[in-house]
């Protein structure tokens, strides 16, 4: 009998935890059927009906998408390339450096990579609100090279900012997985001759596979819809990532097509959630590895 009680009370628990879950659910989702929704309808219906379907004189087609994509002087196909190349290289440089640095630290284990690795994980509690007008100008008078180079304000060196910014969840992960693995194995890597460069692509990289497909979907969605570093520190006359030129659809007096603006919205976030969806049992994966094992 007192069997049957638990299992009724725990059944009861399981279905009260099932519709708190499933109502939280429709809560963080309704803003993106939102922007659906909105995307197909004429600008003047966006506020007066917001949550109402496009059907009739509120449906737009496909014009928002037009207008959004031609509005101004800067053309939209121009944004998406710098989105790409800024995400690109900010996650190569992300995964390349921070893996080695986390080898090296979990490897090495001295006190100088202990106050080195607290300080990466520090970082990741570092509002970015405190240090961004200071990065702002740092970025716009230190060259890549010292006294020669490009200054970090453009798409192909601010991915240096974003590895300083992205290190400290990657090195925490990393240094997690890498202390799971046996060092026997690079043992019998250095005894067959491999050096350490060798060493590390040869036999570390290979292993740290799981760690490195999490990372590197976790960096990608935040670098592709990150809008106020760019917007900091690159020349928005020249440079313009998909965030920016969404912030552009104004018109005079401050007036937004919301209509347009939703349109762009929808196409910035549909290769995100697409590529999110089909990776996000790595991001399990790679999240356990790094923190469980470590």
């Amino acid at each position: 009998m007192n069997t049957k009680k638990t299992l009724s009370a725990e059944a009861r628990r399981k279905t009260i935890l099932s519709v708190v879950l499933a109502v939280i659910c429709v809560i963080y989702v309704l803003p993106a059927v939102a922007v659906v929704i909105n995307s197909f309808k004429l600008n003047t219906f966006v506020k007066t009906d917001t949550f109402a379907l496009p059907t009739g004189e509120m449906y737009a087609g496909f014009d928002n998408f037009i207008k959004g994509m031609t509005f101004g002087n800067y053309p939209f196909a121009k944004s998406v390339l710098y989105s790409v190349v800024i995400t690109v290289l900010s996650t190569a440089l992300i995964l390349l450096c921070t893996s080695m640095a986390a080898w090296y630290i979990a490897r090495v284990n001295s006190f100088f990579c202990k106050v080195i690795y607290f300080l990466c994980v520090f970082s990741m509690v570092v509002p970015f609100q405190m240090v961004m007008f200071t990065l702002s100008k740092t970025a716009n008078t230190v060259r890549l090279f010292g006294f020669w180079g490009p200054l970090l304000n453009t798409p192909w060196t601010i991915p240096i900012i974003y590895l300083g910014f992205g290190a400290g969840l990657a090195i925490f992960m990393f240094v997690g997985f890498v202390k799971s693995i046996p060092l026997e194995i690079e043992e019998a890597a250095a005894i067959d001759g491999c050096g350490p460069l060798r060493t590390y692509f040869s036999v570390v990289v290979p292993m740290l596979k799981p760690t490195m497909v999490s990372v590197g979907i976790l960096e990608i969605m935040w670098v592709w819809n990150d809008f106020l570093l760019p917007y900091l520190v690159l020349d928005k006359n020249l440079y313009r990532t998909i965030p920016i030129h969404i912030q552009y659809l104004k018109g005079s007096y401050g007036t937004v097509d919301l209509g347009a603006t939703m349109a762009l919205i929808l196409l910035s976030i549909i290769p995100v959630i697409v590529f999110y969806l089909t990776c996000q049992k790595h991001i399990i994966k790679g999240v356990a590895a790094g923190a469980v094992k470590g």
